[in-house]
């Protein structure tokens, strides 16, 4: 690369900086200057008002988590979909049959998770 074309990123990298040492002084900052008491009041938690019961590490079903990550794999692969709608024309047979891949891909994912009973909540 010529000198000329490594100028052209000279405003990038200082933008670059100044963001960084913006956030760097700014936590700073606040961390030297912002209140260090504590209280028991201060110290408890908080929810909506409401005052909080028993131990928040109360164990429950791991189905719950697992229908979480399950939802957000599938929404996100769901996300590639949009991008090929719009572009559908353009790509033609080829981008027709890697979708149907992709659908089908997705499809054994979810018929394996069916089999192995990940959505099922009765045990």
């Amino acid at each position: 690369m010529e000198n000329s074309d490594l100028a052209q990123y000279l405003p990038i990298g200082l933008m670059f900086l100044f963001a960084m040492g913006f956030i760097v002084v700014t936590m700073i900052a606040t961390h030297a200057l912002g209140p260090k008491r504590k209280s028991a009041v201060k110290l408890d938690t908080f929810e909506c008002g409401i005052e909080a019961k028993g131990n928040a590490r109360v164990p429950f079903n791991i189905k719950y988590f697992l229908v979480a990550i399950l939802f957000v794999l599938f929404d996100v692969e769901v996300i590639f979909m949009y991008p090929w709608a719009v572009n559908f024309k353009e790509l033609g047979v080829t981008g027709f049959i890697e979708m149907v891949t992709f659908i089908a891909l997705l499809l054994v994912g979810f018929f394996y998770l069916i089999k192995k009973g990940a959505l099922k909540w009765e045990d």
